[in-house]
């Protein structure tokens, strides 16, 4: 089973791309952008957590 960890991120309107580009090297995938409670956009990512090798 797939786990995932989340993170929420403010965008600049000017510099959107440079951000996207710097959580989607550290492997972070957009999920949704939408508009923030103070106007400006904020920017959902997900990745999968990676599971502890198991112990037998």
């Amino acid at each position: 089973m797939t786990t995932w960890e989340y993170l929420t991120t403010p965008l600049m309107i000017h510099n959107t791309a440079a951000i996207l580009n710097n959580w989607g090297s550290q492997g972070w995938e957009l999920v949704q952008v939408v508009t923030g409670p103070e106007g400006g956009l904020v920017a959902y990512l997900k990745r999968p957590i990676e599971s502890e090798p198991h112990v037998h």
